[in-house]
């Protein structure tokens, strides 16, 4: 599986982008959030990618962030939630504030993007109430849920790194922030991870 990508960003279009990798072109799908931290047209990019097969087609989703994969696998596994909806998802909401409307049952905020009512709005953060607290994203913590650790940063790197490992999401997100609180705001990711390794087997 194409699991990220690098190289020149060719064209983009309304939800699209090509990137140029060695003379190969891909398509890539992405949220209105992604096309815009992209970068300019002729620039170096890097975009972390998601293949989805179906019967009739196949296509590769593209982010900006890891974080904002995550969320997507999050959000499609929601009955009814398919990959358009869940790009108009992340279009509309940050991997925060997305992560914080889920965490505190907050369906109105999720109806901010197109194509999402209040019922399926409401499916989704009943749904992925208890799985928010582990995953990335912007905000603080919130009641029952894993402290935030925000997207972007040496954290969000650490925790990824120990999901590579086999912790799930919610272990990693708590660990990291566990030796964050530990070595302070200031650690590098090298040492975050060494100490959020010995926390999270612990």
């Amino acid at each position: 599986m194409i699991a990220k990508l690098s190289g020149r960003l060719d064209s983009t279009g309304e939800d699209w982008a090509i990137v140029d990798v060695g003379g190969v072109g891909y398509l890539v799908w992405c949220s209105s959030r992604t096309l815009s931290a992209l970068g300019s047209v002729g620039e170096f990019c890097t975009v972390h990618t998601q293949m989805q097969v179906s019967e009739t087609d196949m296509r590769l989703l593209g982010f900006a962030e890891a974080s904002e994969r995550d969320w997507f696998r999050l959000l499609t596994g929601v009955q009814s939630v398919g990959s358009k909806v869940a790009l108009a998802i992340l279009s509309a909401l940050s991997t925060g504030e997305l992560r914080d409307a889920c965490g505190k049952g907050d369906a109105a905020m999720v109806t901010r993007a197109n194509g999402v009512g209040p019922k399926l709005a409401a499916r989704i953060v009943n749904e992925l109430k208890d799985k928010a607290g582990g995953m990335p994203g912007g905000g603080g913590a919130f009641a029952g849920g894993a402290a935030a650790v925000p997207a972007g940063s040496v954290g969000a790197d650490a925790a990824s790194a120990l999901e590579n490992l086999g912790f799930k999401p919610a272990v990693a997100a708590q660990a990291v922030a566990r030796a964050i609180e530990e070595l302070g705001e200031g650690a590098s990711e090298g040492d975050l991870i060494r100490v959020a390794l010995k926390k999270a087997a612990g």
